[in-house]
């Protein structure tokens, strides 16, 4: 019994546990779910969550209840100023990545503003911004799809690009090397966990908290750009609401990947073996033919259980 209880109280060890059950259970329900061709392909869908949720575990790693509601909206609108700016032509790719990434710092930047400046709740704030934006996705498309990817970006994210691993992979593996260094080897990744601690003691010893918090917004609008370009690549082309389903899902592949939602513990690690775990969850449902609001009510059940050992676990907030 204690032995359980330890291994409880290992977020990581109870993520790759649980990939390998569900694994396995896909390959008995499906056979061949474990294919090669197979992993890669549920490693790709894992990467563009995995990438989205990397800007999710630094808004709730900083701390004050931090969540990002608006993250999933972001994405949606990225990936149509993509799509536009790119217009199925390879030689418009650098522009559509800048202006993209420019367009989600932007957003992420008027929460951290909101969230610190003018002391509006995490939550009220990016709630407001997520209806802010799905405001603007109705008045810029008008309900007419529009944005198609050009060809080299497609490439990148579906086809071999390195070692017979598509390009996304790499550029995820890239993301998480970076999220590492960045957490663990840097002053801003430090105050990170300083302010997410303890946000009145950090500020008594002379960190710029608000400068801090309102960069970790600005990374979340960033990385859920980068993963807007990503989606693009990925399904050829924009179409509504494509983000809505990273909302939740980001957050649970953070909890689940061991950071506390009080903030100040848990890294990058788990947060991305939450995502290839919540991936494989979701393949599985659909091959057992579960309906979406069916899996909406598992993702949501799922969160409730994870906050129960590890949302506000005193394992992870010592």
């Amino acid at each position: 019994m204690q032995s359980t209880l330890i291994f409880l109280k290992q977020p990581l060890a109870v993520a790759f546990a649980l990939i390998l059950v569900l694994l396995a259970l896909g390959e008995l329900l499906s056979p061949g779910f474990t294919s090669i061709e197979q992993i890669i392909r549920l490693l790709i869908v894992a990467s563009l969550l995995g990438i989205v949720s990397a800007g999710q575990n630094l808004v709730i790693l900083g701390g004050r209840e931090g969540i990002d509601l608006s993250i999933g909206a972001i994405v949606s609108l990225t990936v149509i100023v993509a799509g536009n700016l790119m217009d199925g032509a390879n030689a418009n790719i650098p522009l559509a990545i800048v202006a993209t990434i420019a367009t989600g710092a932007f957003f992420g930047l008027l929460n951290g503003v909101g969230v610190t400046l003018l002391r509006i709740p995490p939550l009220v704030m990016t709630l407001g911004m997520l209806g802010v934006i799905q405001g603007l996705l109705v008045l810029i498309r008008q309900g007419v799809p529009s944005g198609v990817a050009a060809p080299m970006l497609a490439n990148f994210v579906s086809k071999p690009f390195l070692f017979g691993l598509p390009g996304i992979l790499w550029l995820w593996l890239a993301v998480g090397l970076f999220m590492s260094w960045l957490l663990k080897n840097t002053v801003f990744g430090q105050r990170i966990y300083a302010i997410g601690s303890n946000e009145h003691a950090s500020y008594m010893a002379g960190i710029p908290v608000k400068v801090v918090r309102i960069a970790v917004y600005t990374c979340a609008g960033i990385f859920a750009a980068i993963a807007g370009i990503c989606l693009l690549g990925y399904s050829g082309a924009s179409f509504a609401n494509v983000g809505d389903q990273y909302m939740l899902t980001s957050i649970i592949a953070v909890v689940f990947g061991g950071t506390s939602l009080a903030g100040g513990k848990g890294e990058y690690t788990g947060t991305m073996l939450g995502a290839i775990l919540l991936v494989i969850l979701q393949s599985i449902l659909t091959t057992i033919n579960i309906d979406e609001f069916g899996r909406q009510i598992i993702f949501g059940g799922t969160l409730l259980v994870l906050m129960v050992f590890y949302g506000r676990g005193k394992g992870l907030r010592a």
